[in-house]
Formats: C-alpha cells, structure tokens, sequence
C-alpha cells in the first residue's frame, strides 16, 4: 500500500515546470538577425546549415542526412531537389534560393565535400552525418544569440518558419501541405496552429 508521500510523486504531471505544444516558427527578423550575426562571424556551416533549414522545410532527420549530390548538380547547386522523407516515405521537393545556394556552395568548397558525403558530418565521425541532437543543440544556440528564449524554439521552429510565411501571405493551405511533404491536409492545419488564428482575425474584422 503507498503512503501519502509515495502517491503525490506519482501523481505528479509528466510535463510539469516543462514547456510542451508547438514551437513557434521564426518571425522574418529573427531569421534576419540570425542570419547576419552567422555571416559576421564567418560561420560558413552553421549559415549553410540555418540557410538550407530554412529553405528545405524538412524535419531535422532528413535535414542531416542530406548528401551533397542532393543538392548539387555537377559543380552548381540546383534550384529545386528532391528527398525521400524518413516519416512518410514519400518524396518531397524544395527550393534552394540564390542566398541558400551561394552559402552551400562556399560550404561544400570549404569543407572539400564529395558528391557522397554528407552536407553536414559529423564532427565525431566523418563518415557519418550530424545527428538530430546536435542539430537541435545548434538550432538552440542560434535563438540564444538573438535573445530569444531556447526552451520556446526547436529545429521544428525552422521546419515551420517559410512554410508559416507563406501561407500568411498566400492563405493557400493546399501549396503548404506539399511544401511541407504532409500526406494529409488536416495534418498542415494542425501544424501550423491556423485554424484558431484565422477565426480570430476574421472576427476582430466584423463589428456588429
């Protein structure tokens, strides 16, 4: 039989004093902010690596796992790719803007990368690709660089940072379920947290 101290312990709540739900996604001045104090400081794979996150919208373990001829055609860099999502096994395309491309390429130049090497190795191990702990240690390092609280973000504020942009400034749900490689449209609504959002802004535009 418990005693009373044995049943408080276990009756308290998994998440308490733990912030749990969503992280939210960057705003376009934080991206920025990031952005710059990377090119300041001269961190050419932390920028190709924020860059590419950014750009790619994919879940941080296929973001690690990326090769280099994924993203390279010959000695350039490819405006669009392609990769098999781990999660779903489906395939998902992305697009790779001038600012992403010119900071992988000067990685990959950089770093003396292959075709069949990993984007971003491991440290550790060259052989192998950065893991998803690393990453998301990274990611934390980045929003407290801009003051930012890192408990609030994690690599999923990356994952959802354009894909929010854009629907913001489209409302066009169905282009962001394929950016984001979801196989369902209501998973996209749930992901992006839109649906309380827009009810909200439609009603504090009708006075009655």
């Amino acid at each position: 039989m418990l005693n009373l101290s044995q049943k408080s312990i276990r009756s308290i709540p998994w998440n308490k004093g733990k912030l749990v739900g969503q992280k939210p996604p960057l705003k376009v001045q934080e991206v920025w902010s990031i952005r710059i104090r990377l090119q300041i400081a001269n961190r050419i794979r932390d920028l190709a690596l924020f860059n590419l996150a950014v750009d790619s919208k994919l879940r941080s373990c296929d973001l690690v796992k990326l090769k280099v001829y994924n993203v390279t055609q010959g000695s350039t860099i490819m405006t669009r790719a392609m990769v098999l999502q781990q999660k779903t096994q489906r395939p998902v395309q992305f697009e790779i803007t001038k600012q992403t491309r010119k900071s992988l390429l000067k990685w990959i130049e950089y770093a003396q990368l292959s075709g069949q090497d990993y984007l971003f190795r491991s440290r550790i191990n060259h052989s192998t690709h950065m893991t998803t702990r690393q990453y998301a240690r990274i990611v934390k390092s980045w929003v407290s660089e801009i003051d930012l609280d890192p408990k609030m973000y994690g690599t999923h504020s990356l994952r959802r940072t354009k894909a929010t942009i854009i629907y913001r400034r489209t409302k066009n749900i169905r282009a962001v379920q394929l950016l984001l490689g979801h196989t369902k449209l209501e998973s996209t609504v749930r992901y992006l947290g839109i649906e309380v959002d827009d009810a909200l802004e439609l009603a504090e535009q009708t006075e009655v």
